[in-house]
């Protein structure tokens, strides 16, 4: 039920993050969501993509630091109290999340919030044990 999610180390100047958006684009991969956090010298670039290992082997090849990191993704109805729903439990159960980030489904019913937890294995039986829906990386990487 994780998503694999792919880390890439980028040196914090113009011109890196459309160095690495060009790779992706060159190897034909699609970014599903993506992430960018920054500090004053590198940024993060965090990215679900419909293809993981095209897409890890393609940025090693050219040059950045890669890593693969498992993350949860959940659905959840687009309407206020939608998150709080999610961190109640998680939060009741004693999960940390580490980070998140979110997207809107197609359809704009329901939106995706991509999960960094520090218990992934906990937070997805609490969460299934709860009736929320946890999107399996196949479906993530399809959509």
């Amino acid at each position: 039920m994780k998503v694999e999610q792919i880390s890439v180390f980028l040196e914090n100047k113009p011109g890196t993050l459309e160095d690495a958006t060009r790779v992706l684009k060159e190897a034909n991969i699609n970014i599903r969501t993506l992430s960018v956090a920054e500090t004053v010298d590198f940024g993060i670039l965090r990215l679900i993509v419909n293809d993981v290992e095209r897409a890890n082997k393609a940025l090693k090849d050219n040059g950045f630091r890669v890593s693969k990191t498992p993350v949860v993704a959940v659905e959840v109805p687009d309407k206020p109290g939608g998150l709080h729903s999610i961190m109640e439990i998680v939060s009741k159960e004693g999960i940390n999340v580490e980070y998140l980030y979110a997207f809107v489904e197609k359809s704009g019913q329901n939106a995706v919030i991509i999960f960094r937890f520090d218990n992934p294995e906990k937070a997805i039986d609490v969460l299934l044990e709860n009736n929320f829906t946890v999107i399996p990386g196949s479906k993530i990487y399809e959509f």
